[in-house]
């Protein structure tokens, strides 16, 4: 068969919340085409799409591809995984470095954790803290202890938008910037998430902003585009943005959405060939419990269910 499309739930480790949203399992779609892999696997909380729209699309697309015609899918998550799954991809590419840390939960589990972790004796060059989740004064505890234990180590903070100006510049005006390599988009709005920057002196990085396809501008204080294939869409928009950021000098970080192994090992591929000297942000692997692929990067596909088998006539 040289056409087909799998649906797959993985377990979450621990119940996660995404804007909101509390989930247990991961679901998402596999495609195949000609032999080569693509995911689709839209976010709840963040993907404009919803998994079901994301089948129909794909579906749809499948169908046109086995009659001999080109498509164009519409749905960010299906532009992404039918992108990958028809891409000439550059051979030889380097390894892609090591994914920086996440942290992730309740401040108070994750300062218990620090004590019992390795990581003084061997540190993170850098490590990622999910904020504006938990009260404000927990989350500045949990970062004065990182700073203090880890001196060593730079801090990338991200807020995904979940504060307002105000709740914001009071957040960044007790931060220890010194370590902070930068904040992940504090405000939703743009123009707020700059005035932040300017008033604190906080470096930040856009994210959301991107997703979202909004008006940005580069700013002295803006270092960094974080790039999440799976919610901006297509290869090609992907690439005009890292385009965009090398121009402006911006370090480019290739980050996840919590997809299966299959789909980090398709962005890990990315980030060795857009952003070789920059650690991506694939760091969400380990919060699930089971795999789609061997270690050998097959598809198991008996572990997974078959919603369309065809043949193409092209």
């Amino acid at each position: 068969m040289q056409l087909a499309l799998y649906r797959y739930s993985l377990p979450f480790r621990q119940p996660l919340m995404f804007k909101g949203q509390r989930l247990t399992n991961r679901e998402g779609l596999l495609v195949s085409i000609h032999g080569q892999w693509g995911e689709i696997a839209p976010l709840p909380g963040f993907s404009t799409e919803t998994l079901e729209e994301a089948e129909a699309e794909s579906l749809a697309c499948l169908a046109a591809l086995s009659r001999g015609e080109t498509v164009s899918p519409i749905l960010p998550s299906v532009q992404f995984g039918f992108d990958c799954a028809q891409r000439s991809w550059p051979s030889n590419l380097p390894a892609s470095l090591p994914p920086y840390p996440l942290l992730q939960g309740a401040p108070a589990e994750l300062i218990e954790a620090l004590g019992e972790s390795d990581w003084q004796a061997s540190p993170p060059s850098r490590l990622k803290l999910k904020v504006a989740r938990y009260p404000m004064e927990q989350e500045l505890a949990l970062i004065e202890q990182l700073a203090t234990r880890l001196p060593a180590t730079k801090l990338i903070l991200d807020a995904n938008g979940g504060w307002t100006r105000e709740e914001a510049q009071r957040f960044c005006e007790r931060l220890p910037l010194a370590q902070i390599d930068y904040l992940e988009e504090p405000c939703t709005a743009f123009a707020d998430t700059i005035a932040v920057a300017e008033a604190t002196g906080v470096a930040i990085a856009l994210d959301e902003t991107l997703s979202r396809r909004e008006e940005w501008h580069c700013h002295p204080q803006l270092k960094a585009l974080v790039i999440k294939p799976t919610l901006i869409g297509s290869l090609s928009a992907c690439e005009a943005l890292v385009q965009r950021a090398r121009a402006s000098d911006l370090r480019v970080v290739i980050s996840s959405s919590f997809e299966s192994d299959l789909g980090l090992g398709l962005l890990g591929r990315l980030a060795s060939e857009w952003a070789p000297d920059d650690p991506p942000g694939l760091d969400t692997g380990h919060w699930l419990t089971e795999r789609v692929t061997t270690e050998t990067g097959e598809v198991m596909t008996e572990n997974v269910h078959c919603l369309s088998k065809m043949e193409s006539s092209a």
